[in-house]
């Protein structure tokens, strides 16, 4: 019965997401950016699916698992965060999108104030390429990972059939059948979350004990910050939460999320959208942690448990196995919808930003699709790193390259070209350098990183002075 409601529920995902053929057209513009015609509640919820399935489903919840409460100001960083920078940004990021004529991320970056600047496109577009590559080879590795609790399947061939079906998502409708198959896949897997946690807090004896019996699991779990050496001092904890804060900010600087904005039918809609997306974050997020404890609570810690596997695991042992199946394809469809936009954009990269497209011609992407997708499906099947880790650090480097130059841009702050390079290339070195020598201890690695590339600017600025 798993095996039937997995196949079942994937082939409608699956079908969803090509029945976007029936709308496409055979443009650039459309495979990349939907036509800008994306109605707001669509964009908003793909928006959050893409950023948050591989990582929601498997990496947070192991986190919350294994940390325990303190992963709640993750959510807390996140959301402000991400709702601090898009009051500016969103609504500049779409007007600009039209207006210029660009379908890559990068070229939007580097034509922001009318002038070509080259060599901040293609550094751009290089790091989009290395890292989005990166992270899409996670998202592969996080759905395989869930075939491999339910069905025993080794790893590689669950990011082998995760890639087939990336191809089959971009070359039905580009862009498009991305965002209605993330719609989709959100809407179930926010219900199955919502019925483990029923069912969960049901099994244990209500909510009362629920909260009782999370504190016996250790003194520390059900602490709002981590005990550390360094949260003797009294800041640390503030610290805490202003990375996961800038961590939010650097939502901007993702490529695949961003590109929803983009796709919005128009830009006065971007308040609404706003809506969408806020509440709906919320949401997803209040539940994975819940189910992240209930989890934790049904199945004990164990040293044969990896906590990545914490979801999939739940489900099998307190749902029916039909929704078993569910839970599990729609974890499958999430990883690898959002690993379609990661390629997706890598495509754009390839063919705008480094070039190798000149006339934007239509089977050309869909060339680069395929070579993109052979590499991620390489990536993925020779990693043994898990998901969170391997998404943190595509995350951060991306939020730490491309945000200082959108938040100042979106300020209506002019930029030379070397100073855009600058504020690119020194936030990289400086998360480098921050993960090198573990000062992510003290503080996630993406604050000092944007705070360097806005520091960059205001120098930059005083030297022309």
């Amino acid at each position: 019965m798993i095996f039937f409601s997995f196949c079942l529920f994937l082939f409608l995902f699956t079908l969803i997401g090509s029945l976007s053929v029936l709308k496409k057209k055979n443009t650039s513009l459309d495979y990349l950016l939907a036509n800008q015609e994306v109605k707001p509640w669509l964009a908003a919820i793909s928006a959050i699916a893409t950023s948050n399935s591989g990582y929601m489903f498997i990496g947070q919840i192991g986190f919350t698992y294994v940390y325990g409460l303190q992963s709640v100001w993750l959510m807390f960083g996140l959301i402000f965060g991400d709702f601090i920078s898009s009051l500016f940004v969103h609504k500049n990021l779409r007007k600009k999108s039209q207006e210029l004529k660009v379908v890559s991320f990068a070229n939007l970056v580097s034509q922001w104030h009318g002038k070509n600047y080259k060599y901040v496109q293609l550094f751009g577009g290089l790091i989009i390429l290395i890292f989005l590559s990166t992270y899409a080879a996670a998202q592969l590795n996080a759905g395989s990972k869930s075939m491999h609790v339910i069905f025993g399947l080794d790893y590689r061939l669950g990011a082998i059939i995760g890639g087939v079906i990336v191809l089959l998502y971009c070359f039905s409708g580009g862009i498009r059948a991305s965002i209605w198959t993330d719609a989709a896949q959100s809407f179930v897997m926010i219900v199955a979350m919502f019925l483990m946690v029923f069912f969960g807090i049901k099994e244990v004896g209500g909510v009362s004990i629920f909260i009782d019996e999370l504190h016996k699991i250790s003194p520390d779990y059900m602490k709002w910050f981590p005990s550390t050496n360094f949260s003797e001092f009294l800041l640390a904890p503030y610290m805490f939460i202003i990375g996961w804060f800038f961590s939010g900010v650097g939502v901007i600087g993702q490529p695949h999320v961003m590109v929803r904005f983009m796709t919005i039918d128009s830009t006065k809609n971007i308040p609404k959208t706003r809506i969408y997306y806020y509440t709906w974050y919320t949401l997803f997020y209040l539940f994975s942690i819940l189910a992240a404890f209930v989890a934790r609570l049904l199945i004990p810690e164990t040293n044969n448990l990896d906590p990545e596997l914490a979801l999939p695991t739940l489900a099998q042992s307190l749902l029916p196995e039909f929704f078993v199946g569910v839970i599990l394809a729609g974890i499958f469809a999430a990883t690898m919808s959002t690993a379609d936009s990661q390629i997706l954009a890598c495509t754009a990269s390839i063919t705008n930003d480094l070039s190798l497209n000149k006339n934007n011609n239509y089977l050309i992407n869909k060339l680069a699709t395929l070579i993109i997708t052979v590499f991620v499906v390489t990536i993925a099947i020779n990693d043994n790193k898990n998901v969170f880790n391997l998404v943190l650090m595509s995350w951060s480097t991306l939020a730490c390259c491309f945000s200082p130059l959108l938040i100042v841009n979106s300020l209506k702050q002019k930029v030379s070209e070397f100073s855009s390079l600058m504020m690119m290339i020194i936030p990289l070195i400086t998360l480098m350098v921050w993960r090198h020598y573990e000062l992510n201890t003290y503080i996630y690695e993406v604050a000092p990183g944007i705070i360097s590339g806005v520091l960059t600017f205001f120098v930059f600025k005083l030297l022309r002075k």
